[in-house]
């Protein structure tokens, strides 16, 4: 049995059996479950002929290939400005440094101390849950995941190298890559940190007032302008006829301070991450009026990554960050692991909420507030793959309500920051499942479908939005 504290109750330990009901502690439990994963792998290696072998060369053929698919094409361009020359141009918006170090072996930590933020919300679940079930250290890396007041601070302290790599909002690594809101600093996406896991929470004054096209006049809060919870809400608000920057009014609010603010009549309600949402119907303040998968399945949320330049100076440290969070990532997938984990990510030092609250967000069983017991095991996910449609689709949503003026290459800006490839790339090597096809999928939002190869062409079908 493992030995915990009862964040409740300091002093005194607290043993927690496994939720496979055997007498082991969790990092137990996972780590035979990762030695029958390495195990599964092993075998895998062995019945490939020969398994490959990314030289550096390579993997350089294979992205100028992927840029020119057509033969004459692809001699045309190498003949006109030179193989250095295209290496050069083709590094500015492809993370070569790290594919070349993520197709070797494991190769010597450049700077194994790190500092990693996070958020105290579900969203950031494998990159919580890796801490204190030791999958950091696996990779011989000493992490301290710091807990941080708010999205700014979480921005400007990246931005300032003071974390080494952090929990973000989903689209906040592309808009601080793009200079919005902040100096030109470019970020990168490693994998979505959780799917799902969002709702719109009102207060119990509106209990009989369901209808949006009712709410004119209403305040809302979100975390952060750039985020999933901005985009959605607008996105849901506009669906039902109101314009988000007239008809209501948006504040940002950290997510800690979102029921307090409930409570006090500040707002009527929020888009927000849990657990805040389940918080609010806990504390009787108020109930869920809808979950963000209703409105979009699959959407992600937040996301880990890192800066540019910290990959570049520490290819090896980020290759053992990925492989750490990408476990934690396969561990929290599995619906049977999700009580376990809202114990170990429970206490003071991480989401400082009580276990409860955590466990209904992540089983899916969860009081609404309206005196139901919902059953939606898939409320919270964590698919860790960085599709550059969504990125696009960010994109979009900036453009359409006036964050972004003028002109983008959504391709280019999508390919840039969200490391697919890198993702990919890991998956295979820890012997995870890795989604078939290309590096863009068609996601369906409302009932409307995107296609990001026809960015403009969507953000013509929308009456209401902030273009000029």
């Amino acid at each position: 049995m493992s030995e915990f504290f009862d964040p409740y109750n300091a002093d005194r330990p607290l043993m927690l059996k496994c939720s496979c009901g055997r007498d082991h502690s969790p990092a137990d439990h996972y780590a035979e479950v990762a030695a029958d994963a390495a195990a599964a792998t092993l075998r895998a290696r062995s019945e490939t002929a020969e398994f490959e072998a990314y030289s550096q060369e390579f993997i350089e053929a294979t992205l100028v290939k992927a840029l020119f698919p057509q033969d004459q094409e692809r001699r045309n361009f190498l003949r006109a400005v030179g193989k250095k020359t295209a290496m050069a141009a083709i590094a500015s918006v492809l993370p070569v440094a790290s594919l070349q170090a993520m197709a070797q072996e494991k190769g010597p930590l450049e700077k194994p101390n790190l500092k990693i933020g996070f958020i105290p919300i579900t969203c950031a679940t494998p990159l919580i849950m890796a801490h204190p079930l030791g999958f950091y250290s696996k990779q011989g890396l000493n992490v301290e995941v710091t807990k941080t007041a708010g999205w700014a601070l979480i921005r400007d302290k990246m931005i300032n190298k003071e974390y080494d790599a952090s929990h973000f909002l989903s689209p906040m690594p592309l808009a601080i890559s793009m200079g919005l809101g902040a100096s030109t600093t470019p970020m990168n996406v490693a994998t979505i940190q959780n799917v799902n896991g969002q709702a719109i929470t009102l207060s119990l004054k509106h209990k009989d007032n369901r209808d949006p096209k009712n709410w004119k006049g209403f305040k809302f809060g979100v975390p952060f302008d750039y985020s999933m919870h901005n985009f959605l809400l607008r996105y849901y608000l506009a669906e039902n006829g109101l314009n988000p920057d007239t008809d209501v009014q948006i504040r940002v609010i950290p997510p800690a301070e979102m029921v307090a603010n409930l409570r006090a009549g500040n707002i009527d309600g929020f888009l927000g991450p849990d657990p805040f949402n389940q918080r609010a119907v806990f504390d009787e303040v108020g109930f869920i009026h809808m979950l963000t998968k209703d409105l979009w399945n699959g959407h992600p949320c937040c996301a880990f990554g890192t800066s540019t330049e910290f990959i570049q100076k520490n290819p090896n440290t980020f290759a053992a960050l990925f492989r750490a969070v990408l476990t934690a990532a396969a561990m929290a997938r599995l619906p049977g692991n999700r009580e376990l984990i809202a114990k170990v990510i429970s206490p003071t030092q991480y989401l400082n909420q009580p276990e409860a609250v955590i466990s209904q967000v992540l089983t899916g069983k969860f009081a609404d507030g309206l005196g139901k017991i919902q059953n939606v095991p898939d409320r919270a996910d964590f698919d860790p793959m960085p599709w550059q449609s969504l990125a696009v689709w960010m994109l979009t949503q900036m453009k359409r309500w006036g964050y972004i003026k003028g002109n983008v290459d959504y391709k280019q800006i999508a390919e840039k920051v969200f490391l697919i490839t890198d993702a990919r790339k890991h998956m295979k090597d820890l012997g995870q499942t890795v989604p078939p096809g290309g590096n863009y999928i068609k996601h369906k939002i409302m009932g409307k479908e995107f296609d990001a190869a026809k960015p403009e062409e969507y953000l013509k079908t929308f009456a209401i939005h902030k273009m000029g």
